[in-house]
This record gives structure tokens, C-alpha cells and sequence, in this order.
């Protein structure tokens, strides 16, 4: 069972900048996939970013890509999203989520964390 606690969101004028980070209480942290998800009100839930254990392992939803980053620290269990030129359409609940590298589903979620963008 793995556990996760997001935090960081908040309210941002479009343009700006935050940072969400997840914690996860796992022992095996690096046998995860770690990934963002957000949800819009009205809308289905999205991928937004995925990252492996190694650099090459990067994914980003193209709506995001050269605004976003994904990142982690093994040492921390920790992960981290970096928005960027933050847009309207960003505003959404933002899920951390985990999978084991071995699984095809999300298997872990986070409760959320909301960013909400100002135009």
C-alpha cells in the first residue's frame, strides 16, 4: 500500500508559477512510476506528467509539455510539479498518483490538491 499527500496548490494569476509536491510512504518509492493527474469541474480526469525511475522516462501531456516538470527526489520519496506560464485552463484539481513499474493501472491516489488560475 503506498500513501500519498499532495500539497503546494493555490490560487496563481495566469502567467504565474507553483510548485505541487506529493509525498509517499512507501519503501520501494523507486519501483514506482509516479505520476500528476488533474481533474477540471465538468470535466474527466487527465494525464498530465508521468516520470520512472530514470531521466529517460519522462511523459508529458502535450497540452503542458514546455511549461510543466516532473520531477523527483528517491531520497525523499518525493515528487514534484513545476507549472509554469500558468493558463485559465490549467485550473483543476491535481491528483499525484503511483504505480508499480510492473503494473499497467494507477494503483495510488492522492486526495488532491486545487489550483485555480486567475485570468
Amino acid at each position: 500500500q503506498v500513501q500519498l499527500v499532495e500539497s503546494g496548490g493555490g490560487l496563481v494569476q495566469a502567467g504565474g508559477s507553483l510548485r505541487l509536491s506529493c509525498t509517499a510512504s512507501t519503501s520501494t518509492f523507486s519501483t514506482y512510476i509516479m505520476g500528476w493527474f488533474r481533474q477540471a469541474p465538468g470535466k474527466e480526469r487527465e494525464f498530465v506528467a508521468a516520470r520512472g525511475f530514470s531521466t529517460t522516462s519522462i511523459y508529458y501531456n502535450d497540452s503542458v509539455k514546455d511549461r510543466f516538470t516532473i520531477s523527483r527526489d528517491n531520497r525523499k520519496n518525493m515528487v514534484y510539479l513545476q507549472m509554469n506560464s500558468l493558463k485559465p485552463e490549467d485550473a483543476a484539481l491535481y491528483y499525484c498518483a503511483a504505480k508499480h513499474f510492473a503494473s499497467t493501472d494507477w494503483n495510488y491516489w492522492g486526495q488532491g490538491t486545487q489550483v485555480t488560475v486567475s485570468s
